[in-house]
């Protein structure tokens, strides 16, 4: 599941990896930041939709983020032993 509706424009530019958004539940570590991302599946019998979430580790060069930003992941290589994703973009500001 994407974020954009027009999977090809997407994954041209990008070179077919997957760009996700979450939110920012931990910046503790040194240029690592823990995003949240929450989507919607329906259940396979009774069709109702629920939500589910994952928490990835992205790298964060800089430190920008804090705790609460709305941010926007990509896929990378392995970066350590549990980091696979890198910022791409912060999309919205904690108050």
């Amino acid at each position: 599941m994407t974020d954009t509706p027009n999977k090809q424009a997407e994954s041209g530019a990008t070179g077919g990896k997957k760009i996700r958004t979450g939110k920012v539940v931990s910046n503790k570590a040194n240029k690592t930041i823990v995003v949240s991302i929450e989507r919607q599946v329906a259940h396979p019998i009774y069709k109702r939709y629920f939500k589910q979430t994952k928490k990835v580790m992205a790298h964060d060069e800089n430190n920008d983020c804090n705790i609460g930003d709305t941010v926007r992941v990509i896929e990378s290589r392995p970066l350590s032993a549990r980091k696979r994703w890198m910022l791409l973009e912060i999309v919205d500001r904690a108050q």
